[in-house]
């Protein structure tokens, strides 16, 4: 009959890896207490954790007789060892999963009142007085943050559910796979899985909807990501009890002071930040309106004007709506076609100027500093640029295909970044960083995070909070919720008046790449050659009037001004202002300058 029952045990226990609780099958041939003993090991086994402090008493008692019979001098050593383990685990106690110092500060109490209790047993006996009702009292005090401990009983919920786990997996379509590992959080569980001979991870992917009606989570609730050794036959399963982003979330300020170093735009789902490196990268946000996407500009925003090594463009022709409130950190901004267009050209000349300085010198990039910044080009509602200015999608598709090296990026934001919003396509192609908000339609994932990205797993258009995003980039190769920081209106204005100050201007070489261009965009036609200026070589200040006497109405570019006096570029610029605060001079447009009273020169 023993033999039988071990083959009975055997069965149920393989019942059990297969998902399939047992049923006791009452014979008349069957003893009656042994199937007593196996309903009784079967609640035991079942009940295992909530049974956890009244079998750590009976350990303990048992323990304590134990040691009284045969060595009752060692009660000092249980109380020293109980001591220990009790001061290791409230200051230690997170190297062994006990995150909370709630929790370590209880699980060091239990051990100190086991300690004691056991070291009082050895040296008394354990039915010694009142020692047995002590047991019992702290059994039930300290047992009482255990059974309504929240992940205790999460983590008893999970591994109920798990064991049926066989019998799910082929309900979803997914049979063979097997359980490995679990873990419960703050925020759910999340649990390690082996998947069956050819399964893949994208199988699992596909099955999100199944997987979370066979859990019987909410909607959105289940994540399936790569595991942290990339094997091709595992996946992790995270599901989410309560939303992490539920809530908007504030941001705590800047976190970074160059470009050098990743931008935090939102914490993910885990509390790890979204870090992401714009440096000699160009990037694509993406979104439906409401979405977020004017929240993740403005995390952005707060960033790069907290970096005194770039260079702030902006172009939207919204009007300037949307970017309008970091204007005093803009170094230009374009609420035009026409100034946008001539905006990209100026960037196509200076990332022209920055490559042939550094094909002289000898080098490769472009190395961001404060008196050398990178030039960053924000376009809001990329679409419109596109529509309202097609002639700039030659300077567009430039920069985005030779700006990195001399760290001229464009930074683009679109709701919908269609073939023909993005211009020939080299641009989007060029995207190295990618955030997705909220998206409509299931195409549009493609759209804005790259083809194929769907099947992948990259589910924007399930994103159902506003600043909610998914964030692809080299680093950043796994589908993983993340929710952008908000910014209210106050602090922009705020964060703006405190950076305005500290904007670095463009460096030598840019800005005479800028006017330089601008010269040969609209060149003057009846500006006085530099050697018809009689009588001025001695007085280079009067050859700068006399030349700016004769200026047209656009006025004159100051390379043509160096080129009629003979002096270097910071003399002409002092000279400028000094005229300029006297009202002799008046500066017509950016590198343009004429005469205040060309008539009475």
């Amino acid at each position: 009959m023993s033999s039988r029952n071990a083959k009975m045990r055997r069965h149920a226990r393989k019942m059990r890896r297969n998902g399939l609780q047992p049923m006791v099958v009452i014979d008349a041939n069957d003893r009656l207490p042994d199937l007593v003993g196996v309903v009784i090991a079967r609640t035991v086994w079942r009940y295992r954790s909530e049974l956890a402090p009244p079998a750590l008493a009976l350990t303990l008692f048992l323990m304590g007789a134990s040691l009284h019979a045969g060595h009752p001098a060692w009660w000092w050593r249980a109380l020293v060892g109980a001591a220990i383990a009790a001061c290791l685990l409230a200051f230690l106690g997170g190297r062994v999963g006990l995150s909370l110092r709630a929790e370590r500060y209880y699980a060091a109490a239990v051990v100190a009142a086991a300690g004691s209790w056991l070291a009082s047993a050895i040296s008394l006996g354990a039915l010694y007085g009142f020692l047995p009702q002590l047991l019992t009292a702290e059994t039930v005090v300290l047992g009482v943050p255990w059974w309504t401990h929240r992940r205790r009983r999460a983590r008893v919920s999970v591994e109920r559910q798990l064991a049926a786990w066989p019998e799910i997996s082929k309900a979803i379509g997914l049979p063979g796979s097997r359980l490995q590992t679990a873990v419960v959080d703050v925020w759910g569980w999340r649990a390690r899985f082996a998947l069956a001979r050819g399964q893949t991870i994208q199988d699992a992917t596909a099955k999100i909807p199944a997987i979370e009606s066979a859990l019987g989570t909410f909607r959105g609730a289940v994540r399936v990501l790569p595991t942290r050794d990339d094997k091709a036959n595992r996946f992790e399963l995270r599901v989410l009890n309560i939303d992490p982003h539920g809530d908007a979330i504030p941001w705590p300020g800047p976190s970074v002071t160059t470009i050098n170093e990743p931008i935090d735009l939102g914490p993910f789902e885990d509390a790890t930040a979204a870090r992401i490196l714009f440096l000699r990268r160009h990037g694509l946000i993406g979104g439906v309106a409401g979405s977020g996407k004017s929240g993740g500009i403005n995390v952005l925003m707060g960033n790069l004007t907290a970096c005194r090594d770039v260079v702030i463009w902006a172009i939207d022709l919204k009007r300037g709506m949307e970017l309008q409130p970091w204007a005093s950190c803009i170094d230009r901004l374009a609420t035009t076609p026409e100034q946008a267009r001539v905006l990209l050209h100026d960037a196509v000349a200076v990332l022209e100027a920055r490559a042939s300085w550094l094909a002289a010198n000898g080098r490769r990039v472009w190395e961001p500093s404060p008196d050398m910044p990178a030039l960053v080009i924000v376009i809001d509602e990329f679409a419109e640029l596109a529509e309202d200015a097609p002639e700039s999608a030659s300077d567009t598709d430039s920069i985005a295909r030779r700006g990195r090296a001399v760290a001229v990026q464009l930074i683009a934001a679109t709701q919908r970044p269609t073939q023909k919003a993005m211009g020939r396509g080299a641009v989007r192609s060029q995207m190295d960083v990618r955030v997705s908000f909220r998206v409509r339609e299931r195409k549009d994932v493609d759209l804005i995070l790259g083809q194929g990205m769907l099947a992948a797993g990259w589910h924007a258009h399930t994103l159902n909070a506003p600043g909610k995003f998914l964030l692809s980039a080299p680093e950043h190769d796994v589908p993983r919720r993340a929710r952008a920081y908000l910014l209210a209106d106050e602090t922009v204005a705020r964060t703006a008046e405190h950076h305005a100050d500290q904007r670095p201007a463009l460096d030598a070489i840019s800005r005479t790449a800028i006017e330089e261009a601008q010269a040969g965009l609209t060149a003057p036609t009846n500006v006085p050659e530099p050697t018809s200026v009689a009588g001025d070589a001695d007085d280079p200040d009067a050859a700068l009037m006399a030349v700016l006497s004769g200026a047209p109405d656009e006025g004159t570019p100051v390379q043509l001004l160096i080129q009629a006096t003979g002096m270097s570029r910071p003399w002409i610029y002092q000279r400028l202002r000094h005229h300029a605060q006297n009202g002799r001079v008046t500066q017509v447009s950016r590198g343009r300058w004429r005469a205040a009273d060309r008539h009475s020169q």
